[in-house]
């Protein structure tokens, strides 16, 4: 495509002061103003280019302006734009047929859509109210949204802590621990159990496919519903359309969606999985003005169908599997290991100096992400190449070195007993 003209009005610095003038801080001030993006790379105000290696934390599944997304949003601009929930539209009705495909739904499923993956696990915390059983269960170190019951099923404390009383009922366990699991559903008074097939905001930390395993036997033996937040692990991410299907026989009552499927478009969805499930939200009982609207519908049809015609997931496999063998054969010391699967990777290092490197890394043309002071996240567009992924390996060990040599140099500078 032809080049943009890059905004002119300031410089990056004019933009963050605007940007803190106009904008509540909920974000801090932003590191870059960017200003387009094309294919894996995007440019900021001052016209400089970084790989982006995070693709709006795993929501750019094309990358940047790809044709495809391009054209049925435009396409779908001239057309339709939005309509009210008292109507539907064919792309809306299209895109939930192809996500039951996928998902492998049986008869009688269903789909609802919302703007957000917090909207669509709100969504299926309704519905795990209506099944009438006052517990709730969630893991230890879950993110699931931070409207207000998505995040009374989210763990870490900083979080919830300033907006307590969240909504009641709900327990954590610890992740993997199926001896607790057992004993907490024993009693049957469980209405659900959220989990994240990968805790991407704990580091990018899998469950094993044995507590996975467990989860789903558990929970059918007692009735209680299992629901899956794949918002950041679905749509092709892992490698499969969603990370769970990764596990022989392993499906959910609930799923919840939303990042990768519109490209960078705003959608959410949640799927039911049965009839039993499909009716415990009844009409009446919940909705939303902008959720499932044609143009978002438009662009979540785009994406699934790029991902089907160009083999997406078997790509994400192959890339995935070079980059995990490429950082772990660099045999730095600073690297422990690599969690995660497809493109959803976490570097875990031997030092909390994540934060630092992935500064390191913005300022050498890399956008990356530190979930925790040990962790490097990496979840790019499932179209990035091994020869791209390979520019961020090679660079990988001198930065790491550098940030180590600072870090080193910031505890020497300390005065003894200040430590």
């Amino acid at each position: 495509m032809s080049e943009q003209t890059i905004p002119s009005e300031g410089t990056s610095g004019d933009y963050a002061g605007r940007y803190d003038r106009a904008l509540l801080p909920v974000f801090g001030t932003p590191q870059r103003v960017l200003a387009r993006g094309e294919g894996v790379h995007v440019w900021d105000t001052e016209g400089t280019r970084y790989l982006d290696l995070l693709a709006g934390i795993a929501v750019n599944a094309l990358g940047h302006a790809h044709p495809a997304l391009l054209s049925a949003i435009t396409k779908q601009a001239e057309t339709l734009g939005h309509v009210s929930n008292f109507f539907a539209s064919a792309p809306q009705i299209e895109l939930a047929e192809k996500l039951l495909e996928l998902a492998q739904a049986p008869q009688g499923s269903g789909v609802f859509f919302a703007n957000s993956g917090s909207e669509a696990n709100e969504a299926a915390f309704k519905i795990a109210r209506r099944t009438g059983r006052p517990r709730i269960l969630a893991l230890t170190s879950s993110f699931h949204g931070r409207t207000m019951g998505a995040l009374a099923l989210t763990s870490k404390e900083a979080y919830r802590a300033p907006f307590e009383p969240l909504p009641g009922g709900v327990e954590f366990l610890d992740a993997g621990d199926e001896q607790a699991l057992a004993a907490a559903l024993a009693p049957g008074d469980v209405a659900a159990v959220f989990a994240e097939p990968i805790q991407g905001e704990a580091g990018v930390r899998p469950l094993s496919a044995e507590y996975l395993r467990a989860l789903r036997r558990l929970t059918r033996e007692h009735g209680t519903l299992l629901i899956l937040d794949e918002v950041q692990t679905g749509v092709g991410r892992t490698g499969h359309w969603f990370a769970h299907q990764a596990i022989e026989d392993l499906q959910p009552d609930v799923m919840t969606l939303a990042k990768g499927l519109g490209g960078g478009f705003p959608i959410g969805a949640v799927i039911s999985f049965g009839p039993q499930v499909h009716e415990l939200l009844q009409p009446g009982q919940h909705g939303t003005t902008f959720g499932g609207n044609p143009l978002a519908s438009a662009a979540g049809l785009a994406v699934l169908g790029t991902i089907l015609e160009d083999d997406l997931l078997g790509h994400v496999r192959s890339v995935g599997a070079q980059l995990t063998r490429e950082i772990l054969a660099l045999e730095h010391p600073l690297i422990e290991g690599v969690r995660g699967a497809g493109l959803l990777l976490g570097i875990a290092l031997r030092a909390p100096i994540a934060k630092q490197l992935a500064a390191a890394a913005l300022a050498a043309g890399f956008i990356v992400n530190a979930p925790d002071e040990s962790t490097l996240r990496l979840a790019p567009p499932l179209i990035i190449t091994d020869q791209q992924l390979a520019t961020f390996t090679a660079a990988l060990p001198g930065l790491l070195d550098a940030v180590s040599a600072s870090d080193a140099a910031t505890a020497a500078s300390i005065p003894k007993g200040e430590h």
